[in-house]
């Protein structure tokens, strides 16, 4: 072979990188991420990111641990994220999906992986979000144990990424919270939302697109875009609290499906919830985003949690013992309704 030869048979190769992967950005990345997720380690994780599997140890103190699982992404509240480049709290919204979930049913978060995915990795917006899912975590008292970045050149357009998280947790068995003991007379409490969470953007989208509207536009003292964009709160910390202190019959995390899908969802068929939405205070983006879409409002109560994002169900002699310790915990909560008994071919919620 002469030399212009090997000269133009180096310049044809192909490799991974020309192929659209760069494995050295993926380790620098990887690099870039091991301080925050050193934060969020918790007793029980057995080692950091970096291994091809995540190993974490039961804590020692249950006695019969169930263990509790639960799975999410952030859904088209992405596509407002890459719009207006806002990456760094989308990775808390990541983590609060799956966590209040597995909340409900009285589990205490051990740990959570993320799965992130993207045509071309932008290491600094892939930092970001990965830090905002730390924070999640930090939040939640659960640790970073893991995740994958993917890198797959064509599958998404430039700029955009696609996130996935997954989080185990552990409840004692004999403390499960399913909603079986409760009855009517039982009092139902509502903890304030800090927006719409995950929920519902595609709505909301539908509604800026068709009023061309500005992300500058004020709503009582802040952007309609900050409105939109913050970040889904975490309840962990404060529901665990008030579990040691009460029992907690019945919890409904107020995700997709609004407040008339998921708060039926553990009620049984002897009982149903009536809410006083007089009782609570709908934030001005909720109102903002009715009267713009002249959306219906059964539609509203189903497709967002209109100011509330986690539900309390509890015995009414223990009630103001739980806003108390609720509001001890910095919740907004309210006292928004009551069980009744369910008669015969009534719906199961009836918000007034």
């Amino acid at each position: 072979m002469t030399a212009s030869d090997s000269a133009h048979s180096d310049k044809n190769q192909i490799s991974y990188r020309t192929a659209g992967v760069d494995i050295d950005a993926g380790n620098h990345l990887v690099e870039m991420i091991k301080p925050f997720a050193q934060r969020t380690l918790r007793p029980g994780a057995l080692r950091g990111i970096g291994g091809f599997g995540s190993l974490f140890e039961l804590p020692a103190h249950y006695r019969q641990p169930v263990l509790v699982s639960g799975t999410d992404g952030v859904g088209t509240k992405l596509k407002l994220a890459f719009q207006y480049a806002r990456h760094a709290t989308i990775g808390i919204d990541l983590v609060a999906m799956s966590v209040n979930d597995i909340l409900v049913q009285g589990a205490e978060p051990l740990f959570f992986l993320d799965y992130f995915a993207c045509g071309k990795l932008d290491v600094e917006t892939a930092a970001q979000v990965i830090q905002g899912i730390a924070q999640g975590c930090e939040q939640a008292g659960c640790t970073l144990i893991g995740g994958e970045t993917a890198e797959m050149p064509g599958m998404y357009p430039e700029g955009e990424y696609d996130l996935a998280g997954f989080a185990v947790g552990v409840v004692e068995k004999e403390q499960i919270i399913d909603g079986s003991t409760i009855q009517a007379g039982d009092v139902i409490l509502g903890i304030a939302s800090s927006g719409p969470h995950a929920n519902g953007f595609s709505l909301i989208r539908k509604i800026l697109d068709y009023h061309a509207a500005q992300p500058d536009t004020e709503l009582d003292e802040t952007w309609l875009i900050d409105a939109l964009l913050a970040p889904t709160r975490i309840y962990v910390k404060s529901i665990l609290t008030l579990l040691s202190q009460l029992p907690v019959k019945g919890l409904a995390h107020i995700t997709g499906g609004g407040l008339l899908e998921n708060i039926p969802r553990i009620l049984s068929e002897q009982v149903m919830a009536h809410l006083d939405r007089s009782t609570w205070v709908r934030p001005p983006l909720f109102d903002w985003l009715q009267q713009h879409g002249n959306v219906a409002d059964e539609e509203m109560l189903r497709v967002f949690n209109c100011g509330i994002g986690m539900i309390v169900v509890i015995a009414p002699e223990h009630a103001a013992t739980a806003i108390d310790s609720l509001h001890t915990s910095n919740e907004t909560v309210w006292q928004i309704g009551e069980i009744k008994q369910r008669q015969p071919e009534t719906p199961a919620i009836v918000i007034a």
